[in-house]
């Protein structure tokens, strides 16, 4: 099963790289229909977030999450064809300067992300347009999958930090005066996080990216690549700092806020498909 997943990967990898772009983006969206159609529970547990979290026109902004997904393959895909010389064909800055002000700290800067817009060329873009990064990634449970895709996460310069080994390659990085991105929306175990009001229901949200900012003194800077339909590119927004105190539970919902605010500017290009609210506080019953 494996082997075939590894091959199915190779192949969409393949037509969406060796194809027109135009031709690329169509297919891409082929692929992710029927995902859609072979996988139904991607979409209900979409159209229940949506529902939780008090969205309207669910179905559409389901179906445009499909297309951000569409959009960030095609551009994965591509990544061995893409240069600095091209890369403003695909992405520009907008809020640089808070990036910049906070590395001039000389504390290493945290980039808190999300899955929101195209969170694998955000990272692979800055490392052309500004310099290379660290990037907090999880090992995709196939390894030839994994392998192909850290490969090409790294094309441009960025250095991958294994998940299980997170804090200390982080503090390292950090300590080195280098950025680090973090995708924080991800659902956690009551363990390894604390209560936050997400949407207005109540998330378990992980705790260590706010301790690592305390403990290194690292400024936390918000960011992500949305899709611009008026320009035919990304545009890579940084934020101003996020106040770190050292409360970690004041700390992460206020990193979060932050997080919530810009997905609702772009609702459909969120991953709702991701069960966020698995975790439930103790009593309430299981949502999915």
């Amino acid at each position: 099963m494996k082997t075939a997943e590894y091959w199915l990967a190779r192949f969409v990898l393949a037509t969406l790289s060796s194809t027109s772009l135009r031709t690329a983006n169509a297919l891409a969206r082929v692929y992710v229909r029927l995902l859609d159609l072979a996988l139904p529970r991607l979409r209900r547990t979409a159209l229940k977030n949506l529902e939780m979290a008090g969205f309207a026109g669910r179905e559409r902004i389901t179906t445009g999450v499909f297309d951000s997904i569409a959009r960030l393959v095609v551009s994965f895909a591509r990544f061995p064809k893409i240069s600095r010389e091209n890369i403003h064909d695909w992405i520009r800055y907008e809020g640089l300067e808070n990036f910049e002000q906070a590395r001039s700290l000389g504390k290493g800067v945290l980039v808190a992300t999300g899955h929101l817009g195209n969170w694998e060329l955000s990272a692979f873009a800055h490392a052309y347009l500004t310099s290379p990064m660290h990037i907090v990634v999880r090992p995709i449970d196939n390894s030839r999958i994994d392998a192909l895709v850290e490969s090409r996460r790294e094309l441009s310069g960025n250095r991958a930090i294994a998940k299980k080994d997170a804090a200390r390659g982080i503090l390292r990085a950090l300590a080195a005066g280098e950025a680090v991105g973090v995708l924080i929306d991800q659902n956690t175990t009551v363990d390894q996080g604390v209560w936050i009001d997400f949407f207005g229901v109540p998330a378990c949200a992980g705790s260590a990216f706010v301790k690592l900012a305390h403990h290194s003194g690292a400024p936390v800077i918000p960011g992500y690549a949305v899709w611009s339909d008026k320009e035919i590119r990304y545009v890579l927004h940084f934020e101003p700092a996020v106040e770190i105190t050292g409360d970690t539970e004041q700390d992460t919902r206020r990193v979060h806020a932050r997080l919530e605010a810009a997905i609702r500017k772009y609702p459909d290009q969120w991953l709702w498909i991701h069960r966020r609210w698995k975790t439930r506080p103790p009593g309430e019953k299981a949502i999915y």
